[in-house]
């Protein structure tokens, strides 16, 4: 099912809704009202209530929802409830530390590929999946992989880009410091960890 005209914020909260979800859901609460949902993840029950309002009937008032239903339910929205192969390009410090990272197959994606260009890397072993050389990025499509996180220099980030739109990913989590430009059916979201940092020292109390 696909939805229209849903503000992005939106769609950015959901994913945090639910981590809420499934943390509620391993301390064995059945049901759940936004409030306790807001309370778990530190917002506003009213935020959640209007997220929730754009995809029709979340629950009962009074009541709450039943708390795994309401994760199937998200899960299906954000098209998580199937396994999304991925594929890791870069296994630098960074790259090393997502293929090692356990959560992101609790949103549903496998890490099944990982490529470098350094020849030092190829060949090795890393939680059980083999670093290939990037010139093996043809096979994605083969393996039936569409996604893509990319963790290596700013330099090489946007011809790999082309490499992976040529093969048909369709979503790149890009780690890079950069813009990419890719063909409008492809969807790319960056993530720059120095930037992100860099605002932060704004917020803070003077000391």
């Amino acid at each position: 099912m696909r939805y229209h005209k849903i503000p992005d914020e939106t769609i950015q909260r959901l994913p945090i809704y639910l981590r809420g979800l499934l943390l509620s859901s391993n301390l064995l609460r059945q049901n759940i009202s936004s409030n306790t949902l807001a309370n778990i993840l530190g917002t506003n029950p009213w935020q959640i209530r209007k997220d929730f309002s754009y995809f029709g009937d979340f629950g009962t008032p009074g009541v709450g929802c039943d708390t795994k239903k309401l994760v199937k339910r998200i899960s299906k929205i954000l098209k998580l409830d199937v396994v999304h192969r991925t594929a890791l390009v870069g296994v630098g410090n960074l790259g090393l530390a997502i293929l090692k990272f356990p959560g992101f197959k609790t949103f549903g994606f496998d890490i099944v590929s990982a490529f470098d260009t350094d020849l030092r890397k190829i060949g090795k072993t890393i939680k059980n999946i083999i670093i290939e050389d990037t010139v093996k990025l043809k096979l994605l499509k083969k393996r039936k992989i569409d996604l893509a996180i990319l963790a290596i220099p700013r330099e090489s980030a946007q011809k790999m880009a082309d490499e992976l739109v040529k093969v048909g990913v369709a979503g790149i989590l890009n780690f890079s410091p950069c813009n990419l430009a890719v063909p409008m059916k492809v969807k790319v979201i960056t993530i720059d960890i120095a930037m992100d940092l860099a605002r932060l020292p704004y917020y803070m109390s003077a000391s």
